[in-house]
């Protein structure tokens, strides 16, 4: 037990991802609890939070489950892209525990100064910016310090809400959650625009397939979506949900599906871990087509939110969480088969979760069935990949 206390505290992909795998698989219980509640079957207690429990909710799947992920691939990643050592032992075990204090002080937040509460949630992500800054700044790439501004944008975010809260602002809840939500969902055009082709390419080569068959990337393409990936959230800062937003949205939705249709998705349907990125990708780019003409006034932009939410945030970070997990601890990259389940469980919990919010009647059922989903493929990705987050790295 104490070495492999040593190994999950030693490394950011562990800690981290095994921390976002434990909170998404509390967060998800606390909310079909809280849903179950709503039928009139079981009595209701208040909670321990001071938000509604929505707002929890809302909140702690952007900054609490998806910010985890993120430490964790951020803390792997960027030491590789700039050739620097990985953080120590030492800064991980402070940087988990103030993420998990962030935690604690909003689960608790009904009985501590909402100040206070604040400080404690706010921590993590300047720590985790800092230490990415440090890293950074020794091969300063334009295409990599972008992060350092999406992070600013995100940290931001979730201040307006905290303002909100403290009755300092007004009316900044909403538009912090949409853009905390939305810049997690610019990180990802840009990281999945970088690694799910060049993952498929590399899968192919070794398959023998033909360069010719290989996938290609579009340089205009890939700025324009830099660019509107960028825009978008910073557009919600400035002018809220409007004609700006919404057509930023599905102007990032239409080229993020130009860019797909050149990476070769269906030869990736024969490797689960592949096709999860595509995946992912692919419910970013739905969710932000469906969210922009919501926004324009054209459907149900709280389903939207959840085609982004749970779809593109949640099928990505299990996605891009197994393979660093499998890739990083000597195995191979392969999806176990229930892996591969979750995979298809947490893309069938986006659409269900849409497809109430559009319908009339159903609606609380179907929420629930989506958490049950959820919460089924956070079992899985725990149960599957426990032992590469826990166990030694297996030698080559």
């Amino acid at each position: 037990m104490p070495a492999m206390i040593a190994r999950v505290l030693g490394d950011g992909f562990r800690v981290f991802f095994l921390s976002a795998g434990l909170f998404g698989l509390f967060a998800g219980g606390a909310w079909g609890v809280w849903l179950t509640t709503q039928t009139g079957l079981v009595d209701y207690e208040y909670p321990t939070y001071a938000m509604s429990p929505p707002m929890w909710h809302a909140h702690e799947m952007i900054f609490g489950y998806a910010t985890a992920a993120l430490g964790g691939f951020l803390l792997t990643a960027v030491p590789n892209w700039t050739g620097t050592p990985e953080a120590r032992a030492q800064f991980i075990v402070i940087a988990a525990g103030i993420w998990l204090a962030g935690r604690i002080a909003m689960w608790f937040s009904g009985a501590l100064p909402p100040g206070l509460v604040a400080v404690f949630d706010l921590a993590f992500v300047p720590i985790l910016a800092a230490k990415i800054a440090s890293q950074l700044i020794r091969r300063p790439k334009p295409q990599n310090m972008i992060f350092l501004l999406l992070l600013s944008y995100f940290w931001i975010a979730s201040l307006l809400i905290h303002l909100d809260w403290m009755g300092i602002t007004g009316g900044t809840l909403d538009i912090g959650l949409r853009v905390g939500l939305l810049t997690l969902c610019s990180m990802i055009a840009i990281l999945g625009g970088r690694i799910t082709p060049a993952f498929t390419r590399n899968a192919m080569k070794r398959a023998g397939e033909p360069e010719a068959a290989w996938p290609v990337s579009v340089a205009a393409l890939d700025k324009a979506s830099m660019g509107l990936a960028l825009l978008l959230p910073l557009s919600v800062f400035l002018f809220g949900l409007g004609k700006i937003a919404g057509g930023a949205a599905v102007a990032l939705g239409i080229t993020q599906i130009l860019r797909m249709s050149r990476w070769r998705a269906r030869w990736a349907i024969r490797q689960p871990i592949l096709v999860a990125l595509h995946l992912g990708l692919g419910m970013l780019a739905l969710g932000l087509v469906l969210w922009g003409v919501a926004v324009l006034g054209i459907g149900s932009e709280i389903g939207a939110l959840h085609v982004l939410g749970i779809g593109c945030v949640g099928g990505m970070t299990l996605a891009v969480m197994s393979r660093a997990a499998l890739g990083h601890s000597g195995r191979a990259l392969v999806a176990p088969p229930p892996m591969a389940v979750a995979y298809g469980l947490m893309a069938s919990a986006a659409i269900l979760r849409w497809v109430g919010s559009v319908t009339d009647q159903g609606y609380l059922v179907m929420m629930l069935v989506s958490d049950g989903l959820w919460i089924s493929a956070i079992i899985l990705y725990l149960i599957t990949m426990w032992p590469a987050l826990t166990g030694p790295r297996i030698a080559s």
